[in-house]
Order: structure tokens, then sequence, then C-alpha cells
């Protein structure tokens, strides 16, 4: 038997009552059978400053960095700010991509999702690849997850209540683990090529 998808879920969201956070622990619900999801918070990480990084990594930095280097894939929730990603979530990719050359996101599988009380989370998706190319991750393409109006979709708990939006999780996650398992069978091949 193959050893358990490892997946960290970051929510670009700090509140405490995160709808997209809510979203990520939806999907701890709904893994397939041989995968494992942690979350991973990141209200602690300072803003990213070169001066800082050259001062040595602070503990909330180095905490992130490992648990992406041991994660086998990501899961990233992002609400929309101002038509564009979350800071929070930026910020901690920034991090997870020094030093330069020795980033822990390159070949990373990751898939992106996103809740709104409003409309949606579409442009800061979009945002949001952009970053996954020019960091080296490996995005999911489909399904995408955009929960608009999602405060309906969630009961007082921030339980996940709407059935159509946990079958596209489901499905998502599905895809995902799969999704993981090919970039990990190629990665010798990958190597062997540079």
């Amino acid at each position: 038997m193959s050893d358990p998808i490892r997946i960290l879920g970051l929510s670009g969201s700090l509140r405490r009552a995160s709808l997209n956070t809510a979203l990520l622990r939806a999907a701890g619900e709904l893994l397939p059978g041989g995968a494992a999801l942690e979350i991973h918070p990141l209200h602690d990480l300072p803003f990213f400053n070169e001066d800082v990084e050259a001062e040595g990594l602070p503990e909330p930095v180095q905490a992130l960095k490992t648990k992406i280097a041991a994660a086998d894939a990501l899961l990233l929730a992002v609400p929309e700010y101002n038509y564009s990603i979350a800071p929070a979530l930026k910020n901690a990719l920034d991090w997870a991509s020094r030093p330069y050359g020795a980033s822990v996101l390159v070949g990373k599988p990751v898939a992106i999702l996103g809740a709104s009380a409003g409309m949606g989370t579409v442009r800061a998706q979009l945002h949001l690849r952009d970053v996954a190319i020019t960091t080296g991750l490996h995005v999911l393409n489909q399904p995408e997850i955009f929960v608009g109006r999602a405060a309906e979709k969630f009961d007082a708990d921030l339980h996940l209540a709407d059935e159509p939006t946990r079958e596209i999780l489901a499905r998502m996650l599905r895809r995902l683990v799969r999704w993981t398992r090919a970039i990990q069978a190629s990665a010798p091949i990958r190597e062997s090529a540079a």
C-alpha cells in the first residue's frame, strides 16, 4: 500500500470565524482514503523582509517552511481582498519561496479554492495561479471551487452544510491525491532530465 498523501492546508484569512478556514476544515472531513490534511495557521508570520531573512529566519517562518517541505501537496484557501490575494497568504508564499534557488514550493502539487460572503474569489484565484507559476507550484486546474455567498452554505458552527459544495470539494480532493501521486511517480524522470 502507498504511503498516505500529506496535504498542508493554508488559509489566507486570519479571522477567527473565517469561511476559508472552515472550508479547509470541511476538506479534512471529505478526504479520500490514503490522505491526511493538516491546517497550518499564518497569524504569527512577520511580513517578509530581506533584512529579517538575512539575520536568520523567525521561528514561525521556519515552522511554515518545515511543514511545507514535509507535505506532499498544498491546499490553499484564498479569500478575495480588493480583487486580489489576501496578504497573509501572499506573505506566506513569499517566505516559502526564499531563498532564491532553495524554495520549498518548487514541484509541489497544489489545489486552490476560496470562499466569500460575496460573489466569489475568481480574481484572487487567478492572481494566485500567477504566483504559483513563478514559484514552481504544480496547480490542479479542475475542478475550480469559488464558494460565493458562503455564509449561506455554512451552519452556525461553520460546518459546511451545502451538499453540492461538499460534493465538488470531495471531487477536488480525490483529484488532488491522484495528481500528487502522478507527480511523485514522475519525480525520478524529472530529476534525471535536469
